[in-house]
């Protein structure tokens, strides 16, 4: 199993013209965080130098063309573009979100290759970024293509675990894209990610309804008694630990959420919401169920700070933890299962 030090944190910089840069290097500024990881800085060592000059930051880095050239224990910085960038903090920019994509794309490549082992994202801007040749609306969807499994935004904290059945879909097409197929497919990501990123052996999930109420007797929607509750009584009568559907306004107020390993809520701003207000600053935004770790802050790019040197790198540096913690846990469960007894499962 590798050291530490040795496990490569791959980091892709984000918008140029928010605070992304700002809080990785204020991250890597504290020298004790090179004793966990080795970082790679997907961006250029010219741009680096901008920020580190401007945000008076004691950073050093090396500069590197060639992915061979990555030296364990230091900020190293690949060079994903060689031309100068034009900043402008706080402009959202069509160009800046170009050097955004080279970035996540050179980082994913890596990702992809081995050439490192995690991947933590500073945070873009989902219109920038949208041209032709990228038309996704964010990285879990590009990521979801580019790597193998079945991909699920994983809100989480050391005490909390928010799962999302939908992400970015328009509020009024989220009962079209829940289907007992969806929900089966979601529970299973969180269930199996549950075993093998956060070493819990019986996890016991809750699931919040669609619907006010979860639909008060078909009252308000029926989409909670004709799918969300026999598909949950199915996989719950498979073995699994998994309860609802639960009232979603009524849930994290009456701290019901405490007594569960992980939440799916149905849609984006239902589980968003209440982590955020629960846990903003130290949450971390997981790509569960893909082959490879992926984590990201729990903010965006906050423009109307950019190039202050006020920003709070508390969440990207959760970020960078919360990555070498599951690709720990993921080796050791990997080892422990290299041989697993084939047991047979009940198909839902």
């Amino acid at each position: 199993m590798k050291k530490e030090e040795n496990i490569i944190v791959g980091i892709s910089i984000g918008d140029l013209n928010g605070i992304g840069p700002e809080v990785v290097l204020k991250t890597f500024q504290d020298a004790r965080m090179l004793e966990f990881c080795t970082p790679v800085i997907f961006a250029s060592a010219k741009t680096v130098s901008f920020y580190k000059n401007h945000l008076n930051l004691d950073v050093n880095f090396n500069g590197i063309n060639q992915l061979n050239q990555i030296v364990s224990g230091k900020i190293n910085v690949f060079n994903a573009w060689n031309e100068n960038v034009k900043i402008e903090f706080g402009v959202e920019s069509p160009k800046i979100g170009t050097f955004a994509i080279k970035s996540l794309e050179a980082a994913t490549k890596a990702l992809k290759n081995d050439n490192i082992d995690v991947l933590v994202t500073a945070p873009i801007n989902k219109h920038n970024i949208q041209s032709k040749d990228f038309n996704f609306p964010g990285h879990t969807d590009y990521l979801a293509k580019e790597l193998q499994g079945d991909s699920l935004m994983f809100m989480v904290t050391e005490t909390l675990r928010v799962g999302l059945l939908t992400d970015h879909v328009p509020v009024k097409d989220v009962s079209k894209h829940i289907s007992k197929k969806l929900i089966v497919n979601k529970i299973n990501t969180v269930y199996n990610s549950l075993q093998k990123d956060f070493k819990i052996g019986k996890p016991k999930i809750a699931v919040l309804g669609i619907n006010p109420h979860t639909g008060d007797n078909g009252v308000i929607g029926k989409e909670d008694d004709n799918v969300m509750r026999p598909t949950l009584k199915q996989i719950k009568d498979s073995g699994k630990l998994v309860f609802g559907p639960y009232a979603a306004d009524s849930f994290f107020g009456s701290d019901n959420y405490q007594k569960f390993d992980a939440i799916i809520a149905s849609y984006h701003d239902q589980g968003l919401i209440p982590f955020k207000t629960l846990s903003f600053g130290k949450g971390v935004n997981f790509t569960a169920g893909l082959n490879k770790i992926r984590t990201s802050p729990d903010h965006g790019t906050a423009y109307e700070i950019a190039g202050k040197g006020i920003a709070d790198e508390s969440s990207f540096k959760e970020a960078v933890f919360m990555a070498l913690k599951l690709f720990k846990n993921r080796l050791e469960y990997d080892e422990l299962h290299k041989n697993p007894l084939k047991v047979p499962q009940k198909k839902i």
